[in-house]
């Protein structure tokens, strides 16, 4: 099992600045990719920012610019990834879920898997 805890949300102001944080732990061996999604009241889930193991980083139009998305290596099989919010506008208001994807290794036997997080809450203010 692979459990993903996000924490770092909270109410801003717009035109301000929150981080976002999520650690991946559990039986992994590896993680291929992390990420976070958002889902605002009423829409469909999003992409926000990726980032693959390799280090390429895909970002939504949207937040081009003003989010940054970052990983730490694996301490203690803890894997983290980061998403420093700057600029904030209303719109990015919703539901914030970290999201990752790898392989998992209990007693020598691998398996594909993708877990979400249970999503951390950013609302923006104007």
């Amino acid at each position: 099992q692979v459990q993903l805890v996000e924490s770092g949300g909270g109410l801003v102001q717009a035109g301000g600045s929150l981080r976002l944080s999520c650690a991946a732990s559990g039986s992994i061996f590896s993680i291929d990719v992390m990420g976070w999604y958002r889902q605002a009241p009423g829409k469909q889930r999003e992409l926000v920012a990726t980032m693959t193991s390799s280090g390429s980083i895909n970002y939504a139009d949207s937040v081009k610019g003003r989010f940054t998305i970052s990983r730490e290596n694996a301490k203690n099989t803890v894997y983290l990834v980061y998403l420093q919010m700057n600029s904030l506008k209303p719109e990015d208001t919703a539901v914030y879920y970290c999201n990752a994807a790898g392989t998992t290794d209990y007693e020598d036997d691998y398996d594909d898997f993708r877990s979400w997080g249970q999503g951390t809450q950013v609302t923006v203010s104007s």
